[in-house]
């Protein structure tokens, strides 16, 4: 592994301290781009203007329509944490704008039955519940046939999305031919944030609906529903979708954060804290990844994604209490079933690496492996070797659904694209983004689709892209080992595009053991002064003197708060 050191710029650092920001956040958030004071601002005022989202005015209107005549309405969600916050902002955010309770309903899709976003039985599942619009959210970008079946059947289509469109075999961009799109991905959209994701997006749909309605007079501006109390749901949504945190996310995660800090959230968010054991006060955006997100996603691998959106919707918090608990026991299971299934994966990549090297990308599939965990192990593979990896099941159609995720510089989905280029018919539907994919293909062509995915990164992943390279804040002075830094470091918004801090120094390694089997337990000697650390799922022990790339955090024990060490990586002499 390669440790290096993100570049500070003075002047930005020397300007945000001169406003009253604390001095090590201020070196952490100029070295990430911000200029000035005014770059943390996060009053709702300074989010991006509605206006400027292709489609949202024109959703509006006919979301307007709808409530006024009475129509139903009835959203399409999508089975992870996105698509269930965003099926629960739009369903909360209609009623609050004036739709009757039995105006507005929603389906979800099952993953192993129905497959992912809008498809022709989706849509027949919305013709049952007598809808008149559908609004899909966080998928239909791909769902042409579909969309032109719901027309077919009376429906009015709304997508909501952000995913990329398809794009054709002569390089052409195809859009479903809804009778709205909303996504900032779409061709022609001028909206600044391409990172806004599906919770993100339905939210802005919101804004444009009640700046709608209060121009048809449905009530003045001193009186409109307040949107904003549905932030802490838009702010779970962007950080557990991996949303690139630029300055219009991580204002909506800071305005989130805000509300559920101040105790102000819905009664399924404060349930999810409780179950996770989680302290809303202290909120973060680090309690969104690692522990109310994967918990709303475990129903939507093992379970139905209704479960987590009843969650979410549910104003009775002994009701939302129980569901949170549910959704934590089949959380548990997936723990253990991702742990089972990364154990066998392991042994068989001992076969695919003879010699101890990775090859280019990994490809495995096991029989016994399940799909709602594929993506989970995929992520866990690749953080492992710094390798693009896929990993598939098989599913209930007898069809291999493989999810993959990538490492900087190789482009997952374009791979895919050129794979499905020059192996016309080997996959059988695809999609994703650079950093996440996933596509379907027969059980008999997996070792095909092994040997394509081989060439393409072979040609597109060159040393330097496959060597392992973790970027750093350089050392942490002594006078910020203190249980106040962290909590400072802590209420700051850190995600992707906006990296939490990694900080890095030599070590002398003064102890180790393994603890739970699985962890390295350590005492350090940073700087001079004796710290503990612990590195989560190695067992290896380290040299005995290395530069360290690590986090700190909070290790509370009978009451003593104690600044501990988590290492991410090392760089041995």
């Amino acid at each position: 592994m390669k440790i290096v050191h993100r570049e500070v710029p003075p002047r930005a650092v020397w300007s945000l301290e001169q406003s009253g920001v604390h001095p090590l956040l201020a070196r952490l958030f100029a070295a990430r781009g911000l200029q000035s004071a005014e770059d943390l601002d996060d009053a709702p005022a300074r989010l991006l203007s509605p206006a400027d989202l292709k489609g949202a005015a024109q959703a509006a209107s006919l979301l307007a329509d709808a409530i006024q005549q009475g129509q139903r309405i009835c959203i399409v969600a999508d089975y992870d944490c996105d698509g269930a916050t965003a099926c629960a902002v739009g369903l909360r955010g209609l009623r609050m704008l004036g739709a009757r309770d039995q105006q507005v309903t929603y389906v979800v899709p099952d993953r192993a039955v129905h497959g992912y976003g809008l498809t022709p039985p989706i849509v027949d599942l919305v013709k049952a519940k007598q809808a008149d619009i559908l609004v899909t959210v966080d998928n239909g970008m791909a769902s042409h046939e579909a969309v032109r079946l719901a027309h077919a059947q009376g429906l009015k289509v709304i997508i909501t999305d952000h995913h990329l469109p398809v794009v054709n075999d002569q390089g052409e961009v195809s859009l479903p031919d809804a009778d709205v799109i909303v996504n900032p991905n779409q061709p022609g959209c001028p909206f600044a944030s391409k990172a806004l994701v599906g919770v993100g997006v339905m939210f802005y749909v919101l804004l444009a609906l009640r700046a709608e309605l209060r121009q048809r007079g449905a009530f003045e501006a001193a009186q409109q529903p307040r949107i904003d109390a549905l932030l802490d749901l838009v702010a779970l949504g962007t950080i557990a979708d991996v949303g690139r945190l630029d300055a219009n996310n991580r204002r909506l995660v800071s305005l989130g954060l805000k509300r559920i800090r101040s105790g102000r959230m819905q009664p399924g968010i404060a349930a999810l804290f409780q179950a996770a054991g989680r302290d809303p006060a202290r909120a973060s955006s680090q309690d969104f990844g690692f522990a109310l997100g994967p918990r709303v996603n475990a129903a939507g691998r093992l379970a139905e994604m209704g479960l987590g959106i009843e969650c979410l919707i549910c104003d009775d918090p002994t009701r939302a209490t129980e569901l949170a608990r549910q959704l934590d026991a089949i959380n548990r299971e997936r723990r253990d079933l991702e742990s089972g299934m990364r154990d066998q994966a392991e042994q068989l990549l001992e076969s695919l690496m003879p010699e101890g090297e990775p090859p280019h990308a990994i490809a495995i599939f096991d029989p016994e492996f399940h799909e709602g965990v594929v993506g989970i192990v995929a992520s866990r593979l690749k953080d492992r070797l710094h390798r693009p990896t896929f990993v598939f099941a098989l599913g209930q159609d007898g069809l291999l659904k493989g999810s993959g995720r990538s490492i900087p510089g190789f482009h997952l989905r374009d791979a895919l694209d050129l794979v499905s280029k020059r192996h016309p018919g080997l996959l059988k539907k695809f999609g994703g983004h650079a950093m996440a994919a996933g596509c379907t293909i027969a059980e008999e062509d997996f070792d095909t689709f092994e040997q394509a995915l081989q060439q393409v990164a072979q040609e597109g992943l060159d040393a330097s892209l496959l060597a392992r390279q973790i970027c750093t804040d350089g050392p942490l002075d002594a006078q910020w080992f203190t249980p106040e830094t962290v909590a400072a470091l802590d209420s700051a918004v850190w995600g992707p595009g906006f990296e939490p801090p990694v900080f890095s120094d030599q070590v002398v390694v003064v102890g180790q053991r393994l603890v739970g089997e699985r962890h390295l337990k350590l005492s350090l000697k940073v700087a001079g002064q004796l710290r503990d650390g612990i590195w989560f799922g190695r067992t290896e022990p380290l040299p005995d003197s290395a530069q360290l790339a690590f986090r700190v955090s909070l290790d509370e024990y009978q009451g003593r708060q104690r600044v501990q060490l988590m290492v991410e990586g090392f760089a041995q002499d």
